[in-house]
């Protein structure tokens, strides 16, 4: 299971002027204003696009009859959800959706010595990698160079630019003196702590979003729909526990009957 952002950690950044929007809980219409620029428009101006922000995640939603919005250079027509690090382009003008809080970049640990885990992928969802899963069970190197685990063929990038190493349930981003950064939650960064739902891009085409399939979900990290899944079989076991002793009461009463029947009945 994914991660979910929180909603009171993201904001919208408006590539084109800088400017940046926090997106906290409800619904936020992206459309022209009066000076013609993609910006924050009320209902009546007429929305291109409507993120809704809720405990879910970030959704966004195309009004109709509009044609030409891409999110990772993948078209929308209606409806897609967003994580941190997505780029939005909508006539001409790129959006993209950060997390509030700046990305660790502090000194990493040293693992060299820690094993692999298979559970912990990177999954690319745009670029050359794009539906492929890249396991953790060995660091993996990023660059332009023959040998790279995730090679990037392109000549303005570096042969060794980062690699990627598994530490405690989490992914090192480890940057390689390449003098370029990557992109991690749609900030730059060059060494950083990754967490499942975290969104890392390399040379501003190719995503990753980290994922741990393998890894059980805490009770409190559960999505509500399954506490109340929970809940409610709970709810039908001791429902069929208070039914049980009445049918089987019902059952000896229907044997009884039937055996005085048999006694009696015949003449």
């Amino acid at each position: 299971m994914l991660d979910s952002p929180r909603v009171d950690a993201l904001k919208l950044r408006f590539n084109d002027n800088g400017t940046e929007l926090p997106l906290g809980p409800g619904m936020h219409g992206i459309g022209r204003g009066g000076d013609d620029a993609i910006g924050l428009v009320s209902d009546q101006q007429s929305p291109l696009l409507r993120f809704c922000v809720d405990r879910r995640g970030v959704w966004l939603t195309v009004a109709d009859g509009v044609r030409g919005i891409h999110v990772n250079g993948r078209p929308v027509r209606r409806m897609a959800m967003l994580r941190p690090g997505d780029a939005i382009h909508a006539e001409g003008s790129e959006l993209t959706l950060m997390r509030d809080e700046a990305p660790a970049n502090s000194p990493l640990p040293n693992v060299a010595d820690t094993p692999g885990d298979l559970r912990l992928v990177l999954r690319g969802v745009g670029g050359h990698y794009h539906g492929r899963s890249i396991t953790l069970e060995r660091p993996r190197l990023v660059g332009r160079a023959p040998e790279a685990d995730i090679r990037i063929d392109n000549q303005a990038f570096p042969e060794r630019h980062a690699r990627l190493e598994h530490h405690a349930g989490r992914v090192l981003l480890r940057d390689l003196d390449s003098g370029e950064a990557s992109a991690v939650n749609g900030k730059p960064v060059r060494d950083a702590l990754l967490l499942p739902g975290d969104q890392v891009v390399f040379d501003a085409q190719h995503r990753f979003v980290v994922e741990a399939p393998g890894r059980q979900p805490l009770p409190e990290d559960a999505p509500e729909t399954d506490l109340a899944s929970t809940r409610l079989g709970k709810d039908r076991s001791r429902s069929r526990g208070r039914r049980l002793p009445w049918l089987l009461l019902a059952a000896l009463l229907i044997a009884g009957a039937l055996s005085l029947l048999l006694l009696f009945g015949v003449g």
